[in-house]
């Protein structure tokens, strides 16, 4: 067994030795191409089941000792009644003379390993030449050992693949740090390693997984054609965001990565498909944060004819859908919390949410003046605000989204911050416009989509004054959207969810980068 206090350059040479005596022996790993999982249950006629994994086969076995008697059972050794074939990694490996044991993992779970030289001959002489991180492939019966354990009593064995370098398996308990590293930050630019040896890691990407094939059920079900847009556009549109721009050779033009999906799929409104949503990546040159990648996966889905409340019950229903899915009802645990999706969700207009939590009644905000003046009174920094609508939303942000824990609809945003909605026919410094909270997360937001052309031109106009007095978020001035939007657009319900901040919140995790698999990173300094 390594000896993990040797320097890992001594750890690697001694894998690489046992490398060349394997081929020395004929038995190169890396010339196996292919391995046949297989399980066959000798007690239903041969009955075979194709590539199970490691809980399949213990779950095969415990149907097979309820099926015979205790007598029976005892001798399974001898006369065994499930075959089996399982390829996987070696987690954890004790030699002991004649015999040794070992965990091999899977994608579904572990399954334990015993080899025995009376019966595998010569080639026992190979267990000495394993590694924790090899892949190896058996084949042999499942037995029950003394202590109770679910075991593969191995007949042979073929190496499939040697770890040339030592995997850090062992990690505190409970703990997602790697056992004996410092830098937390490995565990995200070795995202294998973080797989291999952690099980909660591989469940929340399993999940994630789970969540987008739900999303897909729900809408394909509901009539919606699945779309897909433009990655690189002349005119990044539909977010308050700075874009990553590169060079289109044979166009000879700088395009941009797009920031948001909405301004194509409005124009597929337009053409006439009536419900439409693609779930694509979406690039945005800002920081990084637990809450934030530039590089994110989003969901936009338009439905022609449909209302800002048509949105919100669909909202409604997706949460619900997705939660049965992964969890078999409407309630789940967040961080010790448990969210409760079953009901209507709570309504709450941002001004109000505001006067609840800081006491700043509406009317303050009537004027830059003296909504300047309540930011500086609440401690929030002033510099470079220019808008009472952006003031609103930091405000709400810092006092009331800590509170928004069970699902709520924050409603009636100001009109600077929201240039492609619908406005309120009672107060058009307000638009229809939500945006969706889960546990102190924003999940969703969604518009009564602006079909003006004429006020969709105007606001554009007011973004681009904002643009030219530094505001590099604003939005763009898009003449090929407005060309499109003159042509007629019915009135749309339009829905933006962040999948990564969605993962989050069902799977119980507080930074994203812990439901990305390749979250962006500064470049590694090597020494």
């Amino acid at each position: 067994m390594e000896d993990h206090r040797q320097p890992e350059q001594e750890l690697i040479q001694a894998r690489y030795d046992k490398l060349q005596r394997l081929r020395e022996l004929g038995k190169d790993p890396y010339t196996i191409e292919r391995y046949e999982r297989w399980a066959r249950l000798l007690a239903t006629e041969g009955a075979v089941n194709v590539e199970p994994y490691s809980e399949d086969i213990k779950s095969a076995f415990e149907q097979v000792e309820t099926a015979v008697s205790p007598g029976e059972s005892e001798s399974s050794a001898e006369h065994p009644s499930l075959e089996a074939s399982i390829a996987g990694r070696i987690v954890s490996l004790r030699i002991m003379g004649k015999a040794a044991f070992a965990h091999i993992q899977d994608r579904k779970g572990k399954i334990q390993v015993y080899f025995k030289r009376d019966d595998l001959g010569t080639d026992y002489e190979l267990v000495d030449l394993l590694d924790l991180g090899d892949i190896i492939g058996v084949e042999g019966f499942v037995f029950r050992t003394r202590t109770g354990e679910i075991t593969l009593h191995a007949r042979s064995f073929q190496i499939l693949a040697k770890s040339l370098r030592p995997i850090p398996f062992g990690k505190e308990k409970g703990d997602k740090h790697w056992y004996g590293l410092q830098d937390v930050e490995q565990r995200y630019r070795q995202r294998h390693i973080d797989l291999i040896i952690n099980e909660e890691v591989r469940q929340t990407f399993e999940k994630r997984s789970q969540i987008i094939r739900a999303i897909r059920e729900f809408y394909d079900a509901r009539g919606y054609l699945e779309v897909e847009t433009p990655v690189l556009q002349l005119v990044a549109g539909g977010a308050a965001a700075r874009p990553f721009i590169t060079y289109y050779n044979a166009l000879e033009h700088e395009f941009k990565l797009r920031i948001s999906l909405e301004l194509y799929l409005k124009r597929l409104i337009i053409g006439g498909l009536e419900k439409v949503y693609e779930i694509g990546r979406v690039f945005r040159n800002e920081g990084l944060s637990p809450k934030h990648n530039p590089e994110f996966t989003l969901l936009e889905s338009y439905e022609a004819y449909a209302q800002l409340e048509d949105v919100m019950d669909l909202v409604e229903d997706l949460f619900r859908y997705i939660c049965r899915t992964l969890y078999g009802g409407t309630t789940f645990d967040y961080q010790g919390i448990t969210i409760d999706l079953a009901g209507p969700w709570r309504r709450l207009p941002i001004l109000e949410g505001i006067r609840i939590h800081t006491g700043i009644e509406p009317s303050t905000f009537d004027s830059f003046g003296s909504a300047l003046k309540a930011m500086q009174d609440l401690g929030l920094p002033t510099e470079g605000e220019t808008m009472v609508g952006g003031i609103i939303e930091k405000i709400h942000e810092r006092f009331v989204q800590p509170h928004l824990v069970q699902p709520t609809f924050v409603t009636d945003f100001p009109i600077e911050t929201s240039p492609l909605a619908k406005k309120r026919l009672d107060n058009p410094r307000l638009v229809r416009r939500f945006e969706a909270y889960v546990a102190r997360q924003e999940v969703a937001n969604a518009f009564s989509e602006l079909n003006d052309p004429i006020d969709q031109r105007e606001r554009f106009e007011q973004q681009m004054k904002m643009r030219a007095g530094g505001d590099e978020e604003a939005h763009p001035m898009d003449e090929d959207f407005l060309r499109a939007l003159e042509c007629g657009m019915p009135p749309t319900g339009g829905l933006g969810i962040g999948i990564d901040r969605l993962v989050m919140v069902f799977c119980g995790e507080s930074n994203v980068r812990d439901v990305i698999l390749f979250p962006q990173m500064r470049p590694e300094r090597r020494l």
